[in-house]
């Protein structure tokens, strides 16, 4: 008896203060424990009706999706996604002769998408059951701390008015949250299980699980497509840093000229600049995609002037020099605007003493430029810069509308010589329905991207000290 009661006492001593759910298995009672098997039981007894009448729908949903849906080839309730989803279907199609109509029928089988996709949203709500479960319980627990002092539990109409005063936070951080785990953790975890499965064009129906064989395939010298994963890797990098660091310090240079007590009609200058942001980007790339074309504007503008023959072409599609220097080029036009909008704005408030300062002391414009508006810019602009880089990483519009990835020069390469990671990808999956490498891929840049953006951000100034600057 002694034991149990120090073991009880030692429960109590490590349980949090307040309302925590160890709290409440410790010092909720029977009713507590009775809340763990049927949800709501607290609130019932503490007179919050409609409250647990929430959480007891909920159990009895739950219940019913897991365990009571009838079983099919094709449908069932969450167990049996489940045990779909050790080998992601095990019954095949199959044709079958009916006496009645005197035909074959095709009997549906497994489908591993939905298997998958299936099996994915059950854990989830798995996952959101066993929250609500702990709710339920340190709610009773709550409610029934009202009772036991004499006082009377809030009703739910006091809980909902709380919701828009003191959980307000609650209120508006819920939905986006939930949109969150839908629409982006759960596609997500979805393309990351199935870069482990034969999911290809030969596989469409029914696929299984093949560990890290594709990921083994990209990275294994012997592998036609691991050259190409190296080779479009190496080139999205260097892609990502000329598109990043080249539009900020031009965008920068122009900012600056524009922003010069000196230069007249600033207002005009900007407009004009930012009319490129004001048309549909897809439709000034389409434009100037046929301008560089064998007879586009480009290359008869040339034959006229006479800077080449009249039976010649510039190869500014066909070589991929040429398209990888036009791309990036192309792509300082697009962008230099928006980082003309960022900087104008920090440029007005960098302080007017730190430049006062630098001329008393002798310093020029030059000089002004490296030691303050430069370091200033870059302190405040880190987080941009990064985004920038990873969106230049991801950035499918430029490349795909104006090269389409090519020029290839393998007939054998499902990539071509300007493709990025995420261009190769789309047409992994889209073009090819290869997507057990699409998924790999995007694994893989996912991770790079999340690696790189985290360390760099937390290893900057802005982030280490974001009132350091002086």
């Amino acid at each position: 008896m002694s034991n149990q009661l120090t073991k009880a006492d030692a429960c109590r001593k490590r349980a949090m203060k307040g309302n925590s759910m160890l709290s409440a298995l410790c010092n909720g009672g029977p009713i507590a424990w009775i809340s763990t098997v049927f949800m709501g039981f607290g609130n019932f007894c503490a007179g919050q009706l409609i409250k647990g009448l929430i959480f007891l729908i909920t159990e009895v949903a739950f219940i019913w999706y897991m365990f009571l849906i009838p079983s099919t080839a094709i449908t069932g309730g969450g167990l049996f996604w489940l045990k779909k989803l050790m080998t992601l279907g095990d019954v095949p199609a199959q044709e079958v002769w009916d006496d009645e109509q005197m035909v074959y029928i095709t009997t549906p089988g497994d489908e591993s998408r939905l298997v998958l996709l299936y099996a994915v949203a059950t854990i989830f709500i798995i996952i959101a059951f066993v929250v609500m479960w702990r709710a339920s319980v340190r709610s009773g627990y709550e409610a029934m701390s009202y009772r036991r002092s004499g006082k009377k539990a809030p009703s739910f109409w006091a809980d909902i008015k709380d919701l828009f005063d003191n959980k307000v936070h609650k209120l508006l951080m819920t939905p986006p949250f939930i949109c969150l785990i839908v629409f982006t953790i759960v596609p997500l975890v979805y393309m990351i299980l199935m870069a482990f499965t034969n999911y290809d064009k030969q596989h469409m129906t029914m696929f299984e699980w093949v560990g890290f064989d594709n990921f083994k395939n990209l990275f294994s010298s012997s592998s036609q497509i691991s050259g190409q994963f190296w080779t479009v890797l190496g080139w999205t990098l260097i892609w990502a840093f000329f598109a990043t660091f080249l539009n900020f310090f031009f965008g920068t240079f122009v900012a600056m000229i524009i922003n010069r007590p000196t230069t007249h009609l600033k207002g005009l200058w900007r407009t004009i600049f930012s009319l490129t942001i004001a048309i549909p980007q897809f439709v000034s790339l389409l434009i100037i995609r046929s301008m560089f074309q064998p007879e586009g504007i480009v290359n008869l503008t040339l034959r006229d002037w006479g800077f080449i023959a009249a039976d010649e072409s510039l190869p500014f599609l066909s070589n991929y020099t040429w398209a990888r220097v036009l791309v990036i080029v192309i792509n300082l036009w697009v962008g230099i605007p928006y980082t003309i909008m960022q900087v104008t704005g920090i440029l007005k408030n960098i302080p007017a003493d730190l430049y006062e300062a630098a001329k008393i002391d002798g310093a020029n414009v030059a000089q002004q430029f490296i030691h303050i508006t430069l370091p200033y810019m870059i302190f405040v602009m880190t987080p941009y810069i990064i985004t920038s880089f990873t969106g230049n990483i991801n950035n499918f519009n430029v490349i795909y509308l104006l090269t389409g990835g090519g020029p290839s020069t393998d007939a054998g390469a499902s990539a071509g010589k300007t493709d990025l990671l995420v261009t190769w990808l789309y047409k992994l999956s889209v073009d090819q329905l290869n997507y057990k490498l699409a998924a790999a891929i995007g694994i893989l840049t996912f991770i790079t991207l999340a690696v790189v953006s985290l360390v760099t951000y937390r290893s900057s100034g802005s982030y280490k000290d974001e009132e350091g600057f002086k």
